[in-house]
């Protein structure tokens, strides 16, 4: 197996490039941070490559901009799934660097590329702590700048990504109006 350490710390300084600031920090660096207390506090001691998933889910994010696909669910899509694909290509890199073989390289782009939600328990385990990191530190803001339907909308959407025990969890803890705690209910049908 590779050095955990020397993983994580290859992805946060890559990130540390992130020219998008948030409370005073690269926003890349923050959020890989946070990606990985809360998979501590969800998952802890999950393995290696769940670890490295979460540290490195938006490595060098910047680096393509959403902006450069056209407007739309379609664009977005494509955006997403070519930012999946860089950043399963960007960490394998990493994690060579750091000893690590190419099954363990080819795991975490699976992981990455969100391949097998649902059905893989750690890839559906990357997506509710993803989730819960949007619900946890970015949710208040773009509620603030989103009308509720759209709100209510993208509630739902995150509860659907969710498994049953995540949703559980967060209707448990996040303070959620009637209307999107009644999404996150909703979602589970």
């Amino acid at each position: 197996m590779g050095n955990l350490t020397a993983a994580l710390a290859a992805i946060d300084a890559a990130n540390a490039a992130d020219p998008t600031r948030e409370a005073g920090r690269p926003a890349a660096q923050l959020y890989g941070e946070r990606m990985s207390a809360e998979l501590d506090r969800q998952h802890p001691g999950a393995s290696d490559i769940l670890q490295i998933a979460a540290r490195g889910q938006h490595v060098e994010r910047w680096l393509l901009p959403r902006a450069e696909y056209p407007e739309g669910k379609t664009g977005y899509l494509h955006w997403r799934r070519e930012q999946g694909r860089r950043h399963a290509a960007r960490v394998a890199g990493i994690m060579a660097d750091a000893g690590y073989d190419t099954a363990a390289q080819d795991r975490v782009g699976v992981l990455l590329r969100k391949e097998g939600i649902k059905r893989d328990t750690e890839v559906q385990a990357l997506e509710d702590v993803i989730c819960f990191v949007f619900l946890r530190h970015y949710f208040a803001p773009f509620a603030a700048k989103h009308a509720p339907e759209a709100v209510r909308d993208i509630v739902a959407k995150t509860a659907r990504k969710m498994s049953g025990p995540a949703r559980a969890r967060a209707l448990e803890e996040f303070q959620l109006p009637p209307d999107l705690a009644e999404a996150v209910r909703e979602s589970e049908a």
